[in-house]
């Protein structure tokens, strides 16, 4: 009897996984699409009342028939870079490193009006990592405070800031769906973008609140999670890998980064929930200049500063106004402050 419960809640959990997986991964569109997950759930259905009724031979139908779909996932179902892409996506950031000199190539900088009309623009930059001064996390939300997409942006003393993003690959016409993400809808990549682009189309045109914080490192860590991302970036235009909502995401990637420079990163249930990383942060102590991360959140807004700027030339100075930690311009005449309650360890270099 135990036996037969749990063979029967084995198919139960399969039966759904099978026709979602079929579902996302079905090569037709439209009512014919559901034609297959409907077959596999019919099939469970039967292998259920084979259970019930004594008739074994259903049950191992539909384990045959799993261990082929399961076959099918492993071996059919496999990522690739060649695929009609969305604009935003079509081109994969890789890097090469010659000492402290980092060339990357396909850094985007779109100029955004609207989600719809942007002219697109790929460079190849240079940036020399013995002037990197510092270390951002920006988090932009879309509606729940729980979620955020995370985007790391590293600084330079000549006044150049470049982006780095994991971002779901998605091809023409997709649609994005979370449950997708756990289906192997979408591929993965981790792109290079000015701050212009990819910070200021969250908050300017696609309506997004855009939180900024500055993340104090041990002495070369922010070298070498910098160097990290270009590795991760190139490797995958070579080996192309999956999105995954839990496993493989904006969030999760940034931790097993930042573990290859500071190991034994205690796990925490705010990776998961992006939305609070802020909190992880503090807890780690890498958040210095404000009493709470509630006081470092409402300093970090700069959603409305980042509205307000029409220069984009003044864009990655605006946004940060005021956050904790970053040291402020000063007036003429005057020398620079960092914002109120700053701490006075620097970021790292």
């Amino acid at each position: 009897m135990i036996l037969q419960i749990a063979i029967g809640l084995a198919t139960l959990a399969f039966g759904a996984w099978g026709a979602a997986a079929l579902w996302f991964q079905s090569p037709y569109s439209g009512r014919a699409r559901a034609a297959l997950p409907a077959a596999w759930l019919a099939l469970a259905a039967a292998a259920l009342a084979g259970l019930a009724f004594g008739h074994a031979l259903l049950a191992w139908l539909f384990g045959a028939a799993l261990l082929a779909l399961l076959a099918w996932w492993r071996l059919g179902v496999r990522p690739s870079n060649a695929r009609q892409w969305m604009p935003e996506v079509a081109r994969q950031t890789q890097g090469s490193v010659e000492g402290d000199l980092v060339t990357l190539r396909n850094v985007r900088d779109f100029d955004w009006r609207s989600p719809t009309d942007y002219d697109e623009r790929w460079e190849t930059r240079r940036y020399d990592l013995s002037r990197l001064v510092s270390v951002d996390l920006a988090l932009s939300y879309w509606g729940r405070p729980a979620v955020a997409h995370a985007m790391v942006s590293f600084g330079f003393d000549d006044g150049q800031y470049v982006v780095f993003s994991v971002e779901i690959r998605r091809k023409l016409h997709d649609v994005f769906s979370e449950i997708g993400g756990f289906f192997r809808q979408y591929e993965l990549a981790v792109l290079a973008s000015t701050e212009e682009d990819s910070l200021r189309v969250r908050t300017n045109v696609r309506g997004e609140e855009g939180y900024l914080y500055r993340v104090h490192m041990p002495e070369g860590a922010a070298r070498k999670l910098f160097l990290s991302y270009v590795r991760t970036a190139t490797r995958l235009v070579d080996k192309p890998r999956f999105y995954n909502t839990l496993t493989a995401n904006c969030t999760t990637l940034v931790y097993r980064l930042a573990d290859q420079i500071v190991p034994g990163l205690p796990m925490d249930y705010r990776l998961l929930l992006s939305g609070y990383l802020p909190e992880y942060l503090y807890r780690l102590g890498a958040l210095e200049g404000a009493g709470s991360p509630e006081a470092y959140r409402q300093a970090g807004d700069y959603t409305q500063r980042a509205r307000a700027t029409l220069d984009a030339a003044q864009f990655s100075r605006n946004i940060r106004r005021g956050v904790p930690g970053v040291p402020q311009a000063a007036a003429p005449g005057q020398e620079a402050t960092a914002a109120p309650g700053a701490g006075a360890r620097s970021s790292a270099t």
